[in-house]
């Protein structure tokens, strides 16, 4: 089997965990400064939004069309209303979601607006084409190609994450992508982790998921059994087997 269109180097021996002393008791460590035995993943697995992308498209500018699509003076900034949005976009309901985030906001403001349709005009400004690699991504996917089988596991569904993947070539770079947004139950569960790693062909206790969110990627890698690297700051109350500061730090873990 090839994997990333190349051939697997890696070893037979089973793979072992770093250990690393509790964040509770220490500061913060970044992964370089880690010891880390000697570790073999059979399957890297990634997150998508804030892990390997980042959007390219002018939000400020969004927001204001959205406003003017519904003959509405603008109320508040945008990022008031990412603030206001209650967890994780719905895959379902795209523009109840940002509807009740509009409805918090013309309710702080005073205002008596349409939120739904406001919403519906924000959803049909949003190019998601317009993406780009994050900082290392294309690096750390090449590394992880060289070891190890590779996926793309996110928590939007197909409709709206393809052309994200497209746009950046994505599907060309990796073994798998699995939707979440398309199956009953999303990331924390583990149902998308073992739909991942299954097709793969590989066992969970072989594969390390890399993401940024402890609630959605670590949280949900454990519970799935897989190993996790999280891309962030301070994890606590989670327990990471690795923290990363950029994915700059990752080609040295699968090393």
């Amino acid at each position: 089997m090839t994997w990333c269109g190349r051939p697997p180097r890696r070893s037979s021996s089973l793979s072992t965990r770093i250990t690393v002393a509790p964040h509770t008791a220490a500061p913060l460590l970044p992964i370089r400064s880690l010891t880390v035995s000697t570790v073999t993943f059979d399957a890297v697995l990634f997150d998508l939004d804030g892990t390997l992308i980042r959007r390219t498209q002018d939000t400020a500018a969004l927001y204001e069309r959205a406003f003017e699509r519904v003959g509405v003076d603008p109320f508040a900034a945008p990022e008031a209303l990412w603030s206001v949005l209650d967890g994780p976009p719905d895959p379902g309901d795209q523009v109840g979601y940002l509807g009740a985030g509009f409805a918090r906001l013309a309710a702080q403001h005073g205002r008596h607006v349409d939120t739904v349709a406001l919403a519906e005009a924000f959803v049909a400004e949003v190019d998601n084409s317009q993406v780009t690699f994050r900082d290392d991504a294309p690096a750390a996917l090449d590394a992880a190609c060289e070891t190890a089988a590779t996926a793309v596991l996110t928590n939007g569904p197909e409709l709206r994450q393809a052309d994200k993947i497209g746009a950046v070539g994505l599907a060309d770079r990796v073994d798998s992508v699995v939707y979440a947004g398309d199956m009953p139950r999303r990331k924390p569960h583990a149902a998308p982790f073992e739909k991942t790693v299954s097709s793969l062909g590989v066992p969970a206790d072989r594969a390390l998921y890399v993401g940024d969110s402890l609630g959605y990627d670590v949280a949900g890698a454990h519970n799935a059994g897989l190993a996790a690297a999280y891309l962030g700051d301070e994890p606590t109350p989670y327990s990471p087997e690795y923290v990363l500061e950029s994915l700059a730090d990752l080609p040295q873990i699968l090393r």
